[in-house]
């Protein structure tokens, strides 16, 4: 009894009916151990919505507005451009409400993240990140040219879709500013679609006008040019999701931001990777983004300021990429020693652990487990060290073709003995011939393995040095 009356005297959230009901209302969390200078920095951390970002907010809105209008009706298609988030929170929407939905995505998008949409049976179109607003294959273009092929759809646009701002005007900002105890300093946000900027922008301005917009852009974005000093420049290119422009959305006012900081995708990563390490929050890339600007606007002031920013999306939908070490080699974003050989170009180096191998001694079913675990389709064979054979799925198929019993078979039994073995200071000439026979290049000498070369990754390497 005594348990039960001390439970009843707690605090604990109410049994909700439906998922929408758990949108918003999100936690701030005040951060401890980053260099903050005089200000206190707090996140809001919009990765603890349904779907894991803060655009299951205006996906919730932008849906019940359609249907006030008239504009969607039962059983219709709701058809949306997205950096993925927005579509994860459309999705959420439309599948409690019985609508289609069609999302296009540009290619750069995470694939957790469209995996997840998937799941959700979304119907996914990829398209290319590397075109411009006015090309056909352009997300929102094509977005717009389904809404005008497909009966009975409608082309929600968060790009130009009043209810976006409306939503962090009339239910962000007053969260905000209540947790906030009516101090607040600064606002660190960044631009996507521009609902949260110009809605949040708003909403200070009349009710915390001291409070100044901060805003956080990916290098490569034309908004900080824009902010800072009134110029348009060309886009150039960003990893970073779901933040930056090309162009200027029809809903954003820039002139309630009072300064931008431009992030490169290196700080922006590894600010990422920082404050999961340190605060143990796991955020998107965009987080670092915000982050990394709102430490530099902390670390510039000379009084004490209350500065929040946002935890964007979750950091669960990026292990793939901005987590994973090899990625960020492959994007030329991760410090790593350089030798001037061979060894430059190998993805996943021996020495740091990242390289997956298998024994001589590991049974056939286990190769193939590990394959498929860590999506590669050939493995080195390493004893004692040493790489002594190679196998990869041709190697498995025909030896287990018509005798599934031979899953047991040791490697030893299958593996490829006859290597090719290149020197590290060998010249890239030299590992030519070996692709031309749909080999790869094993990097070594009489005493250490380094690590393999694959075609890709000369690719990739090819593709760093000409940038």
């Amino acid at each position: 009894m005594l348990a039960l009356a001390f439970l009843l005297g707690q605090h604990f959230m109410a049994i909700v009916n439906s998922v929408l009901e758990m949108i918003g209302n999100t936690p701030m969390l005040k951060l401890n151990h980053f260099d903050t200078g005089l200000c206190e920095l707090f996140v809001k951390m919009e990765s603890q919505n349904p779907g894991g970002s803060i655009k299951d907010r205006i996906a919730v809105r932008m849906i019940e507005a359609a249907e006030k209008e008239g504009k969607i009706k039962p059983g219709g298609t709701i058809i949306e451009a997205t950096a993925g988030n927005t579509g994860l929170g459309l999705g959420l929407v439309a599948a409690q409400k019985g609508y289609k939905l069609i999302l296009v995505i540009p290619d750069k998008m995470s694939p957790e993240k469209i995996r997840h949409i998937r799941a959700m049976g979304v119907d996914v179109r990829i398209t290319r990140s590397d075109v411009q607003k006015g090309h056909p294959e352009y997300y929102q273009d094509y977005a717009a040219r389904l809404a005008s092929e497909i009966p009975d759809s409608f082309y929600i646009d968060q790009f130009s879709n009043p209810n976006n701002p409306l939503t962090h005007e009339n239910e962000t900002g007053p969260e905000i500013l209540a947790q906030m105890e009516g101090r607040i300093d600064a606002m660190v946000v960044g631009v996507g679609s521009s609902g949260t900027v110009t809605g949040l922008g708003r909403f200070f301005k009349q009710h915390a006008p001291s409070c100044e917009m901060i805003l956080a852009d990916p290098a490569g974005s034309i908004l900080t040019e824009m902010v800072n000093n009134g110029r348009m420049t060309d886009a150039g290119s960003w990893l970073v999701e779901g933040i930056g422009e090309d162009f200027i959305p029809s809903i954003c006012d820039l002139d309630l931001v009072h300064k931008s900081y431009a992030i490169s995708d290196k700080e922006s990563f590894q600010t990422q990777r920082e404050l999961l390490e340190k605060e143990g929050v796991i955020g998107g890339s965009s987080a670092g983004t915000l982050l990394a600007a709102a430490l530099k606007y902390c670390q510039e002031q000379t009084t004490p300021k209350r500065v929040v920013t946002f935890i964007c999306d979750t950091g669960n939908k990026y292990l793939s990429k901005s987590f994973n070490d090899a990625w960020l080699a492959d994007q030329g974003l991760l410090s790593r020693e350089l030798f001037g050989d061979l060894r430059d170009l190998i993805a996943r180096p021996a020495d740091t652990g990242d390289i997956v191998t298998v024994t001589s001694e590991d049974n056939l079913i286990t190769t193939y487990k590990r394959m498929r675990m860590f999506d590669v389709s050939q493995l080195p064979v390493m004893d004692s060290g040493q790489v002594v054979g190679l196998i990869d799925e041709s190697d498995i198929l025909l030896a287990i073709y018509g005798h599934k019993e031979h899953f047991n078979k040791k490697v030893a039994e299958v593996m490829v003995t006859e290597l090719d073995i290149v020197p590290p200071n060998a010249e890239i000439d030299a590992i030519l011939p070996l692709f031309k026979q749909d080999k790869i290049a094993i990097v070594a000498d009489s005493e250490t393995f380094y690590g393999l070369i694959t075609q890709i990754d000369l690719i990739n390497h090819l593709r760093k040095t000409a940038i």
